[in-house]
């Protein structure tokens, strides 16, 4: 019986390629874990001196504003939550006033800001920060305010150029 020369061939080639690779299996092994930290530290390095806010986070500053024209007696109450400050509190703001803070994203980028508002009968939740949303939207000042009013709430990164954003339903 005749055995198939390229079967011949596959057979050699297995027991060489089991034989030679067996001796450099465990460096190659090492050379690739070698290799695969080096391309992670340049990776670190690169991202922490070219782009530190995306490493480091970025910072940005948020405003919620009064914006009613006529509530001295019945103030816009407020209540924001995130998941990096937990429970940020409640206020009452009267016509004028504002509630602000300043946060730093976190590398992942999903830093998230919730508030919500009640105004008599009106009640309404509301991202105040959201790293997808507004990552763009609030360069290159890293300001986000928002101007509450009877009929919605209007969107700035400058605080001078309001655009509205949702009504209050």
């Amino acid at each position: 019986m005749r055995i198939p020369t390229i079967a011949l061939i596959v057979l050699e080639f297995r027991l060489l390629w089991k034989k030679r690779l067996h001796h450099y299996l465990p460096n190659m092994k090492i050379a690739t874990r070698v290799l695969i930290m080096f391309c992670v530290a340049v990776g670190i390095i690169f991202m922490s001196v070219y782009q530190p806010e995306h490493f480091f986070g970025m910072e940005y500053e948020v405003r919620v504003i009064n914006g009613f024209s006529n509530n001295s007696s019945l103030p816009l109450v407020i209540w924001c939550i995130s998941q990096q400050d937990g429970d940020m509190g409640g206020r009452a703001l009267q016509e004028g006033d504002d509630f602000g803070w300043r946060l730093k994203t976190n590398i992942w980028g999903n830093s998230h800001y919730l508030c919500t508002l009640k105004w008599d009968a009106k009640r309404r939740s509301f991202d105040a920060f959201k790293v997808p949303r507004d990552s763009q939207r609030c360069a290159p000042l890293k300001k986000c305010s928002w101007l509450v009013k009877e009929d919605g709430f209007y969107f700035s990164s400058d605080e001078v150029n309001w655009k509205k954003d949702f009504s209050w339903y």
